[in-house]
């Protein structure tokens, strides 16, 4: 007969089992959905063409196709996904509410207005616009975090779920409304840019955008993986987090500086891209529970699926023309988000 310690230990195996089975079968996932992309499109490849392609027996123009614009847009829609999700993640278990995202909290709204200023003084395509958006998408995105932060906090009582999203929400519809003005006072050719920039669109992405944000996400999502304890212990509340000995606000304000971080240098490039932050995490949560651990690496694989999907949908089922990889994730976001609610009550 098994003791309850033998119980235990082989709970805890199984657990770990399951845990490598479900990172492995969403690993697979992102591998598909990647042939898939590459293999859809206006021009047609069949997937053992683009088999021989990427092993570098493909045509010039399969070459062109694949390695020029198809290739650079996935993988932006990967790095993009990774980056909002584990934002999104980050902001959950550091507020405690299940419906937080970076777009409900005005993170996207402040890198936007940011990265339209960009827009305006140095145009998007030329070298130097390209490699400083994520800097001023940063410089966007950490003022509208840290007026919400001062505003939804309260000394006595911490920092309240609903009120951090009723603030989140409010300094979100200020700042469009800001950038609104702006956006009316555009020529032709930067309205043009601005508004498939806000749709979420990945048209004009290029090696050069990949290569901008590759180095952010490269610093802060090993980080991210560090502080899995962190967000675990931030998840059972301050009073608990305090006599586990965690400094609480200290972690907060880490964890609230990376999730803007990745949020901001994922807007940059890819776009005001929607609910990827809310929904990854969710479906990551219900696939391996809430442990960090193992959350942060499947929300990270959850969230680049989803984008690399909804990408993929949008450039392929109206042909010739696209639609916006934001649009596509508000569609697959918005009926979730209105389950969540309901839900939560």
């Amino acid at each position: 007969m098994m003791t309850l310690f033998e119980k235990n230990e082989a709970y805890k195996k199984r657990l770990h089992t399951r845990n490598i089975l479900i990172v492995t079968v969403c690993a697979l996932f992102l591998v598909v959905s990647f042939f898939v992309s590459m293999s859809t499109g206006y021009s047609k490849l069949s997937p053992i063409d683009t088999l021989y392609t990427i092993l570098g027996y493909g045509t010039e123009k399969q070459e062109l196709v694949l390695f020029q614009f198809r290739l650079p847009r996935i993988v932006i829609s990967i790095l993009v996904g990774m980056g909002l999700s584990l934002s999104g993640c980050i902001i959950q278990g550091v507020s405690r509410n299940p419906l937080a995202d970076p777009g409900l909290l005005g993170i996207n709204a402040g890198s936007g207005l940011l990265v339209i200023l960009c827009v305006i003084f140095f145009g998007r395509d030329t070298f130097l616009s390209i490699f400083t958006l994520p800097l001023f998408s940063l410089i966007g995105a950490s003022a509208a975090a840290v007026i919400v932060y001062v505003l939804a906090y309260k000394k006595r009582e911490g920092l309240a779920p609903i009120r951090l999203i009723l603030t989140g929400i409010a300094v979100q519809a200020g700042i469009s409304a800001f950038t609104m003005v702006l956006v009316v006072g555009l020529d032709e050719k930067q309205y043009n840019s601005v508004a498939s920039w806000q749709a979420g669109q990945f048209l004009g992405a290029n090696w050069k955008f990949a290569g901008a944000l590759f180095p952010w996400l490269c610093l802060l999502i090993p980080y991210v993986m560090l502080k899995a304890r962190s967000l675990d212990v931030l998840s059972l509340g301050d009073e608990v987090a305090f006599s586990l000995g965690a400094s609480v606000e200290k972690e907060r304000r880490i964890l609230l500086a990376v999730s803007v971080a990745l949020a901001a240098c994922c807007v940059a490039v890819g776009g005001n891209i929607g609910f990827v932050g809310l929904v990854a995490p969710h479906l990551a949560r219900r696939l391996v529970g809430p442990r960090h651990r193992i959350l942060l690496p499947v929300c990270a694989l959850v969230g680049a699926v989803v984008v690399t999907v909804a990408d993929t949908i949008g450039r392929t089922v109206i042909q010739p023309s696209s639609i916006p990889t934001g649009v596509m994730t508000a569609i697959i976001g918005a009926p979730y988000f209105i389950y969540l609610l309901v839900r939560s009550k």
